[in-house]
């Protein structure tokens, strides 16, 4: 599985699909050697080389209907519709804790994409470059504008990765892999819409003109990326991972039952696909 690459898609609630993929994964001890993600992506990402089987469905799904996770609560008291002091500290430091010791001996790379409020642009970091700060850059790569606030780190200002690159395949590329599995998290078709209320977006983010023009142009690139996915499966370079059933939630979803269907939908669809996933990984 040399030069090979798992790049995995954000997408809030949506993202227990991906949670469903990669518990199959491990139970298949199935590592690629090369992981990129963006928000719920990498969150979802870090349990899984972590090899902490179970703990993405608990911190998703069991606790989704706890209002210090999702609420309107959170965002009437401190601007932010996830509680992200609740997922990103007290949750893996506390109630399920996050192994930090496996996460870092495993021998995969992993890199989390945020995005730069000043340039507009994407940053990615690895585990040489955040180390011990992994939660903080999680973090960043999960905040969505609106419904979270900036995250500073090392003088820059960071938002939600998904925001200048929602599914980083280019990235893995540009790093040396000629193939890559994908593990979307939208059904197949999907094409996203220009965004209303510009005037807004340049009102909240005036100090950060270049973010707001990566925010206005985001439909487009996503398009644009999804349109290059294609032409990568087409080639064979790509192995897409997407759910097979229409979806019935969106990002901030809090019905365990709705969350437990996607999550077992994933495990299926992963499941269905992982003998044609295998033979792909070992083509030449």
């Amino acid at each position: 599985m040399n030069s090979t690459g798992l790049v995995l898609e954000g997408g809030g609630m949506r993202g227990v699909y991906t949670a469903g993929v990669l518990e199959y994964f491990m139970e298949k001890d199935l590592y690629i050697p090369y992981v990129i993600g963006v928000s719920a992506g990498a969150c979802i990402a870090a349990s899984y080389l972590s090899r902490q089987k179970g703990r993405n469905r608990t911190v998703n799904i069991d606790y989704a209907r706890d209002p210090q996770y999702l609420s309107f609560q959170n965002f009437i008291k401190k601007r932010q519709l996830f509680g992200m002091d609740f997922i990103f500290d007290q949750i893996p430091n506390k109630l399920v804790p996050f192994d930090f010791t496996a996460f870092m001996q495993s021998p995969e790379t992993f890199l989390v994409g945020t995005t730069d409020c000043y340039t507009g642009k994407p940053m990615y970091f690895d585990k040489e470059t955040y180390g011990s700060d992994i939660l903080t850059i999680l973090r960043a790569s999960s905040s969505l504008p609106f419904i979270s606030p900036v995250v500073p780190y090392q003088n820059k200002q960071l938002l939600d990765g998904g925001i200048t690159d929602s599914i980083p395949i280019k990235k893995s590329i540009d790093d040396g892999n000629s193939k890559n599995v994908l593990i979307l998290t939208r059904n197949a078709g999907y094409i996203k819409k220009k965004p209303r209320m510009d005037w807004l977006m340049r009102r909240t983010f005036r100090q950060f003109p270049n973010l707001v023009s990566a925010i206005l142009n985001r439909y487009s690139m996503y398009n644009d990326t999804m349109a290059f996915i294609e032409e990568q499966e087409k080639a064979g370079k790509a192995f897409v991972i997407r759910p097979a059933e229409p979806l019935e939630m969106d990002r901030i979803e809090r019905n365990p039952a709705k969350l437990e269907k996607l999550y077992e939908q994933g495990k299926r669809d992963a499941e269905k696909t992982y003998g044609s996933l295998v033979t792909w990984l070992n083509a030449q």
